[in-house]
């Protein structure tokens, strides 16, 4: 199969058919093998009755259902993991994103890239509560992990999906696939997108989400530099912790020199500060030889074990329910 869009969706039930229809007329001029997975996220209206009438009709829609509401990310990832496509593209479920632009991301998918990121360049959104801190958030995401994307929020992205179903995703790191997936060195480009202002529904998005991004930039930022340079890492770690060793253990000797009583508790808080900085050290030396012998084969966690999901089948327009049990 040569493309899957994947969708995640969240109380979208007057999105849904306008979003199917779009997306299907834009796949037949494509002329591709193709399928669409839409990823009802625990959604609490008629968002994925609606859907599964649809994919009751059409054998190249795909429908998944969470018992319960995880988040954008663990539905993207579950839509990539079931993804059958050479090609991944993702997109938001609210007719923000338009479906029209899928051909140009799949223009550069085959000039070579392995990642294809949006840019909503004239983005209709609110100044104060998306704009603002959106401009924010993309700068600093830029000088931290190195990667100067100008709107790593659009969901509207492409990817090889030999590329993507390595890339783990948690939290809302969704935001930061190019980021994570620098550390392989893929080629990455940025093509300006479209952008609607939301029809139905209100945004899932506010200013609460901040502090989630901060947390998993800080994340994204140890993992990048971790893989690099691990001995670096554990020794910034260590340095604390070998001058309050050494701090205390001089003082533990001032005092026994000088004083009348050994100071016992500052020389034992000494002894375990000055062990804790070197097994950092030693902790350090060992990733840095994993690093470089090259062991570092890492099995990928399917995500899909920690949810329970119901699949929409498109036999006989009937529902196979599929349980998945964390391991």
């Amino acid at each position: 199969m040569d493309l899957s869009v994947v969708v995640p969706l969240y109380n979208e039930e007057d999105s849904v058919t306008p979003l199917y229809v779009a997306i299907t007329n834009t796949l037949k001029k494509l002329g591709c093998e193709s399928e669409i997975i839409f990823v009802d996220d625990g959604s609490h209206d008629r968002t994925f009755s609606v859907a599964e009438r649809l994919a009751a009709s059409d054998p190249k829609l795909r429908v998944v259902k969470f018992r319960r509401n995880y988040g954008q990310t663990p539905a993207m990832a579950a839509g990539i993991d079931l993804a059958r496509g050479s090609t991944v593209v993702t997109m938001d479920g609210d007719l923000q994103n338009d479906p029209a632009d899928i051909p140009n991301f799949i223009e550069k998918i085959e000039e070579g890239y392995d990642i294809v990121v949006g840019w909503r360049f004239d983005r209709q959104d609110k100044l104060i509560s998306r704009k603002i801190p959106s401009r924010i958030a993309n700068w600093l995401i830029g000088k931290v992990t190195g990667v100067p994307i100008k709107d790593n929020g659009c969901s509207l992205k492409a990817f090889r999906a030999d590329v993507i179903k390595q890339v783990p995703l948690y939290s809302e790191m969704h935001r930061f696939i190019p980021a994570i997936a620098s550390i392989a060195g893929p080629r990455v480009a940025e093509i300006k997108v479209r952008h609607h202002a939301r029809q139905f529904g209100e945004s899932k998005y506010g200013l609460s989400r901040i502090y989630k991004v901060l947390l998993d930039l800080l994340t994204i930022k140890t993992i990048a530099g971790f893989t690099s340079r691990p001995l670096k890492w554990f020794a910034l770690l260590a340095v604390p912790a070998l001058l309050l060793a050494v701090s205390m253990l001089v003082g533990s000797v001032v005092v026994t020199l000088y004083g009348t009583t050994p100071s016992l508790p500052m020389a034992g808080a000494g002894l375990f500060f000055g062990a804790l900085g070197l097994m950092l050290l030693f902790n350090g030396v060992l990733a840095e030889l994993i690093n470089r012998t090259g062991d570092t084969q890492v099995t990928k966690l399917p995500l899909l074990t920690a949810v329970e999901i119901t699949i929409a089948s498109n036999v006989n327009a009937e529902s196979q329910v599929t349980r998945i049990t964390p391991e």
